[in-house]
């Protein structure tokens, strides 16, 4: 996400207005994930007005929408083209497509994920998400759905939410975060030159650094090995996520645009003038 109101007096400055806050989030972080894909298909005219305001190295990670991640067996292989066409105004910014199956979807659903990387595996790098335990064997079908994605040049997303779950949920942001994501075993897979880290945190962020910590070698070799990670990070209502993101660059010592002062910072250090 980039438009988050929490995020005035911090990463925004206090007056930024709604329809600019893609354009301060882009001043300070190179990739968003866009996860309003998922439910609602943006308008034309919407998409438009995000390129207009966007620096030419920003990356988007659109999800497929659940009308078709979620209906694999009924896919309509049309009507996906047609919404990868809508996105056009967007194609030179979009990174990768992530395609998020639900925890139902396991190894008897392999045929029919091929068909969605046939589809559009030529026109966009794809990143697919997995939650059906099967995946995580270690064994014959977590090799079989690799191998897959391999063929097709497409990704594994990892998702980290130990951090989250590890925690007793005693908020209402805890307990909604604790109930919608997965707990899922953590496999640090790289499989194309694009690696995808989702990272669920908490907002103790002291507590996200022990969680995070394994992965500063990880990241750190697969910059050295010329691989562009694409690494997102969450917080319960996702307030600390830009705070959580900065800690974490820190602490991997990389040079980026996140670790320099940010507008609402800047206007609470004038105030206190």
């Amino acid at each position: 996400m980039w438009a988050n109101s929490r995020w005035k007096g911090s990463l925004f400055a206090d007056d930024l207005h709604n329809n600019q806050f893609l354009a301060g989030y882009s001043q300070y972080f190179n990739s968003v994930e866009g996860n309003t894909s998922f439910y609602a298909d943006p308008a034309a005219n919407q998409l438009k007005r995000w390129a207009e305001q966007l620096p030419a190295d920003f990356r988007f990670v659109f999800k497929i929408p659940r009308r078709f991640s979620h209906a694999l067996n009924e896919l309509d292989h049309s009507a996906l083209l047609a919404w990868w066409q809508h996105f056009s105004p967007l194609h030179p910014y979009i990174g990768l497509i992530h395609l998020q199956l639900p925890a139902s979807a396991g190894p008897s659903m392999l045929r029919q994920l091929a068909t969605v990387l046939k589809l559009l595996s030529s026109a966009v790098p794809l990143a697919v998400e997995v939650r059906h335990l099967a995946f995580f064997d270690k064994a014959e079908h977590e090799l079989a759905l690799n191998r897959l994605l391999q063929e097709y040049e497409a990704e594994r997303v990892v998702l980290d939410s130990r951090a989250l779950f590890s925690v007793p949920a005693n908020s209402p942001a805890l307990l909604d975060a604790q109930a919608k994501k997965p707990r899922l075993p953590v496999h640090a897979i790289c499989l194309s030159a694009r690696p995808m880290l989702r990272f669920i945190g908490t907002d103790d962020l002291a507590l996200n650094r022990q969680f995070y910590s394994p992965w500063l070698n990880k990241i750190k070799l697969w910059l050295a090995e010329g691989k562009t990670p694409y690494c997102f990070f969450h917080t319960p209502d996702n307030t600390l996520a830009p705070q959580l993101c900065r800690q974490f660059v820190e602490d991997l010592q990389h040079p980026h645009a996140v670790l320099l002062p940010w507008p609402g910072e800047q206007q609470t250090q004038l105030g206190l003038w």
